[in-house]
């Protein structure tokens, strides 16, 4: 990566020390899901490295999302009298790639153990990637809904519940040192790609009625945020206190334990001044690069995070690529810029604008990514996407338990 590192000594120091602990008391994860990723690993070749199914995974949600996009860029197919308008087999299409990506990322870690290759690459090109189709899924959604019935404001705050909901699971292990599983992720999975499913079956006018004024839309984005204020939020909160209490956490100073909250806040202040305040209204404009843009950046404050938590060190209060975020909506909500500038900020220079800065965004985002899991190989002297063959020859038997936490012995989901 040339004389540009991301990864400082204490960061691999830390990584040489780290161990994977995590909790999973989902039902539907333990005794229906684990069992069925350990069946199905079974066929897949020793040869084959775990993160290969990541990426394959990972790879699904990106062509689901280039598909629906191709036929729904501005999420108003659905918005049609005629019906939506998007092919029917392009829904079948993003069920099944929805369900590929979610067994192959339970099946990763699995293949992991199984070919010996077990490490904090291994959970760090998973829980990365997954921060970046945090992003990716619930845009699915919207062209299901179109519109007129989930206006592109309200898509932001969905948008943002999901990144709250994953980010939150972060900001639990960075300070309790242990991931504890959300029952909502597989309970997730399974509804998107039913969603869909169904939007074959009947086609996407279904989910188009109201009673009393009620769309299925708002049944979408209440179970959505009610669901992780109910099944999530308070019970992270009761982790976190109950690892202080027991001093079986990290035992971070109150503002260190907040610090993780910093640069996401951050991001959402000036994501919502753009929203609301951008002077040629870009967020019903162009929407989907909007979304794109807003997740490029979370997902690298996720990753950084990550890395923190992994590593043992302190993570960032502030994204470097907020900067150029932040000057752009600067320039874009100035309201004296007419006044100023003699001319006013025209519709199409703020799109380009826009344009530039997601493009700019993504290859610097890339570019972390990229150098990260370079630097962690190098340092480990593996390859990312091979598997070394005395590894193969030595990997345990996946059903064996790997993890115990107060007595109880928890399956583990990654790797």
């Amino acid at each position: 990566m040339g004389c540009m590192r991301y990864l400082s000594e204490a960061h691999l120091r830390g990584f040489e020390r780290y161990k994977y602990s995590s909790i999973d008391t989902s039902f539907l994860s333990v005794y229906v899901m684990h069992p069925f990723w350990n069946y199905c690993v079974k066929f897949v070749p020793k040869w084959l490295a775990p993160n290969v199914l990541t990426f394959v995974g990972f790879l699904m949600t990106v062509v689901n999302f280039i598909l629906i996009a191709y036929y729904d860029w501005g999420f108003e197919a659905a918005n049609s009298e005629a019906g939506n308008t998007v092919p029917a087999w392009v829904w079948t299409v993003a069920a099944i790639n929805i369900l590929i990506y979610y067994n192959l990322d339970g099946m990763d870690g699995k293949q992991a153990r199984r070919t010996g290759t077990s490490g904090p690459l291994g959970e760090l090109f998973d829980h990365g990637l997954d921060s970046y189709s945090a992003a990716l899924i619930p845009i699915y959604l919207f062209s299901l809904f179109g519109t007129h019935d989930l206006p592109p404001i309200r898509m932001f705050f969905v948008i943002w519940n999901v990144f709250l909901n994953f980010y939150l699971t972060h900001v639990e292990k960075y300070n309790t040192g242990v991931m504890f599983l959300p029952w909502g992720y597989d309970f997730t999975m399974w509804g998107v790609s039913g969603m869909l499913f169904v939007a074959t079956v009947f086609g996407p006018e279904m989910y188009r009625f109201s009673i009393y004024g009620f769309t299925v839309a708002n049944m979408f984005e209440f179970v959505l945020i009610g669901s992780g204020m109910v099944s999530s939020h308070p019970i992270i909160a009761r982790n976190i206190y109950l690892s202080y209490k027991n001093k079986t956490g990290k035992m971070r100073p109150m503002w260190e334990m907040l610090r993780p909250f910093f640069a996401f806040v951050w991001l959402f202040v000036i994501t919502v001044v753009w929203s609301f305040f951008s002077r040629n209204d870009v967020i019903n404009k162009e929407p989907r690069i909007l979304w794109i843009l807003y997740g490029t950046i979370f997902s690298n404050i996720a990753c950084r995070l990550i890395v923190a938590q992994m590593s043992d060190t302190r993570c960032d209060s502030f994204n470097v690529l907020m900067w150029p975020l932040a000057a752009t909506v600067g320039v874009c909500c100035f309201p004296y810029y007419q006044q100023v500038f003699d001319t006013d900020l025209t519709s199409d220079t703020e799109r380009w604008i826009l344009y530039g800065l997601t493009i700019f965004s993504t290859l610097a985002h890339w570019h972390y990514g990229y150098g990260v899991v370079s630097e962690m190989c190098d340092h480990f002297h593996i390859r990312c996407f091979k598997v070394r063959k005395s590894s193969s020859q030595s990997g345990s038997d996946i059903t064996q338990p790997l993890l115990q936490n107060n007595n109880k012995i928890k399956p583990l989901k990654s790797h």
